[in-house]
C-alpha cells in the first residue's frame, strides 16, 4: 500500500532540536513532492517546509528559514524535517504530504502526524 509515517515528535525544550521522519511507502520520495505541514490547535494549517522531484529542491516558510532543514534518504525511502532553535510557537502536530504519479494518475497521501512540543 502506498502511505507515509510520520515519527520522530516528543516533548523538547526551548532551544533545542528534533528530527522528523517520514517514512513512504509503495512509491519513491525523490520522485514526489514531499512537504512538511503543522497545525497548532485552533490554527490554520500551515506549510512548514518540502523538498521536491529527483534535484531535491527545497523550500521553507519564512518561520522554518535558517533553523529547520528538510532533507531526504533516497535509500530509506525517507523525508526528514531538522528541527533546531525551537521555541513554544512550533508546538503543533507535524503532518507529512507526498505528491506522486507513481499510480499514474496524481495521488496525494497524508500521514497521520506526530505531536511536538516545545515547553520548559
Amino acid at each position: 500500500q502506498r502511505q507515509v509515517v510520520e515519527s520522530g515528535g516528543g516533548l523538547v525544550q526551548p532551544g533545542g532540536s528534533l528530527r522528523l521522519s517520514c517514512a513512504a511507502s509503495g512509491f519513491t520520495v525523490s520522485n514526489s513532492v514531499m512537504t512538511w505541514y503543522r497545525q497548532a490547535p485552533g490554527k490554520e494549517r500551515e506549510l512548514v517546509a518540502s523538498i521536491t522531484g529527483p534535484g531535491g529542491r527545497t523550500n521553507y516558510a519564512d518561520s522554518a528559514k535558517g533553523r529547520f532543514t528538510v532533507s531526504r534518504d533516497t535509500a530509506k525511502n525517507t523525508v526528514y524535517l531538522e528541527m533546531n532553535s525551537l521555541k513554544p510557537e512550533d508546538t503543533a502536530v507535524y503532518l507529512c504530504k507526498a505528491v506522486t504519479s507513481a499510480t499514474g494518475w496524481a495521488l496525494v497521501l497524508w500521514g497521520q502526524g506526530t505531536q511536538v512540543t516545545v515547553s520548559s
